[in-house]
């Protein structure tokens, strides 16, 4: 058994109102840089709808993730070393700014400076790439609130199968919100496609990052990863994605959206795991087993032998009292409510969900019934306005039990809260009737509905005396058999990774300002060395050529 810690998100959707606050803090935070303009490492999408960019599980079109081969072992979906080599300055499967979406701002001026005339003046859309007057026909959510799924919602990938239950008809239809960030996997595929290996999961607390120094702009880590949560920044050449806010959790501190978020709907906490059960629990043979193979893979924190072993493994008391206290532990194994995004992509995943009930209600008041009663609720659940089989696309590849058995909770949980907040005696038999007791159930409610901020949030910060390691620990893919860090794979742009904190540190002082990127890019920031990678093709690069005679070039 080898102990590793990992931080890890819950979301309640059945609390996302999709007011996009999360998303709005997430841009201001990170992405409000120049090429980062339609970059999002938060969004939320309206489900049904093609999400960002639109059809991202597609993976027949995007090539992401892991697939397994008939001997049992994973293999990148989108090819191995041979073809990354063959492939590494053109590679066709990557998402156009036509998938993502043209990020636009308005002429603001004319609004401001016009004069008093007849007709109301026009702020007409203007390009943030281009500068031009443009035409909005996609956005990071034209989803929102069924606004495109006349159109475009009969297009999402998770309805195959489940078309004849779906009415597309807005008096009819079920619509609910789905935010989503970096999945910060245990087996990360984007990692295992960057030749350089520049991408990297953090050994002290699993948080997936790029290293900036040492990424290279191959860009087989946006095809690679099937979230489509890498994204690429053409004014530096570099790939970029969600930090988790590291600056902030190691200070303990919530990520930005989690912080803002005004449902409060998402949990973050720290779990124990397994890493010597990875890979045998990302190759199980059938894809509606990963679901259960990676719950098996996290370690119960109570458990004495476990806490030996992970202070054997170089894991601080106080993280280990962190793993008890857990939201994300009492969510997915104590109360078994929360289930993975897509586990058939084999990465093992690391945000989970709480899938929504909501719908329900709506259902059993237009009977007449009463829509809190466990029996109607029970009987409920199959007429959702929102598929079971849906949701199973989602969360569980299709097998709608876990799904069946977490909406049975939440609806249980209901009925049971609504009769201690009447006055009366609690109905002991509707816990018992989904395998919990009165207690447990409370519990599970508290921690759903009324928890404390100190209880949606246990983040063990870093020990200051560990503060220089934990600059440079780092660590490869656990599962990977790709870049990675091979020096002899792909020459001297791999290998052992930088400190973090250089890495911020030269991104500050290099690349944000625009004359800096732009001297970069012409060569002259290292004399006597050319670097076409950062070469965006204006003028020619200082040292390309030999100089003529006379000094002159």
């Amino acid at each position: 058994m080898r102990v590793m810690a990992q931080m890890a998100m819950v979301m309640n959707l059945d609390k996302c109102i999709g007011c996009h606050t999360c998303s709005v803090t997430c841009k201001q935070a990170w992405t409000n840089r120049s090429g980062m303009e339609y970059v999002w490492f938060n969004n939320v999408e309206t489900r049904p709808g093609l999400g960002y960019p639109r059809t991202y599980e597609n993976q027949e079109a995007w090539q992401g993730g892991w697939v397994r081969t008939p001997r049992g072992r994973l293999k990148l979906r989108a090819g191995g070393r041979m073809k990354k080599l063959v492939t590494i300055f053109s590679n066709p499967k990557l998402p156009s700014i036509n998938d993502y979406y043209e990020p636009w701002t308005y002429d603001y001026e004319t609004l401001l400076r016009s004069p008093a005339t007849k007709n109301f003046p026009v702020a007409r859309p203007i390009s943030l790439l281009s500068g031009k007057q443009m035409n909005i026909e996609w956005s990071a959510n034209w989803d929102d609130d069924l606004g495109g799924s006349t159109e475009h919602a009969v297009r999402d990938e998770m309805l195959k199968g489940i078309e004849d239950k779906v009415t597309f008809e807005f008096e009819q239809t079920f619509m609910f919100y789905l935010p989503r960030i970096c999945e910060h996997c245990l087996n990360p595929s984007c990692a295992a496609s960057c030749p350089s290996g520049a991408i990297y999961k953090r050994s002290e607390d699993g948080i997936v990052l790029v290293d900036q120094d040492r990424c290279r702009g191959w860009r087989m880590c946006v095809t690679g990863c099937p979230y489509k949560k890498v994204y690429f920044n053409h004014k530096t050449g570099k790939a970029e994605k969600c930090t988790f806010c590291y600056p902030r959790v190691e200070v303990g501190i919530p990520t930005v959206c989690s912080e803002t978020c005004v449902g409060r709907l998402r949990y973050i906490g720290l779990v124990l795991y397994d890493a010597d059960k990875v890979l045998e629990a990302a190759s199980v043979a059938d894809d509606q087993e990963l679901y259960q193979a990676q719950r098996e893979c996290f370690l119960d924190p109570f458990d004495p032998e476990v806490q030996r072993a992970a202070e054997e493994a170089g894991i601080a008391a106080d993280w280990v009292e962190a793993a008890r206290r857990s939201p994300i532990w009492a969510l997915i194994s104590r109360y078994e409510v929360a289930l993975p995004l897509h586990p058939e992509y084999r990465t093992m995943p690391m945000v989970w969900y709480i899938p929504p009930l909501s719908p329900v209600v709506d259902v059993i008041k237009d009977t007449g019934h009463d829509a809190e009663d466990a029996d109607n609720l029970f009987a409920a659940i199959d007429a959702l306005r929102i598929p079971v089989e849906y949701l199973a696309n989602l969360f569980t590849a299709g097998d709608v039990g876990p799904v069946n058995g977490v909406l049975r909770k939440l609806a249980a949980m209901r009925s049971y809260m609504r009769d201690i907040n009447l006055g009366r005696d609690p109905d002991e038999s509707i816990p018992a009737s989904v395998g919990m007791d009165g207690e447990t159930m409370y519990e599970m409610f508290r921690l759903l509905a009324i928890a404390k901020y100190s209880e949606r949030y246990v983040i063990p910060p870093a020990h200051t005396e560990q503060a220089h390691a934990l600059e440079e620990l780092a660590t490869d893919c656990p599962v990977s058999e790709y870049g990675g860090g091979q020096q002899s794979l792909f020459g001297e742009g791999s290998g052992t990774l930088n400190p973090v904190a250089a890495e911020n540190l030269q991104m500050l002082r290099e690349r944000q300002g625009s004359e800096r990127s732009d001297e970069m890019a012409g060569g002259t920031a290292d004399a006597g060395r050319v670097n076409l990678l950062n070469w965006d093709g204006r003028g020619v690069p200082e040292g390309l050529f030999p100089p003529k005679s006379g000094g002159t070039r």
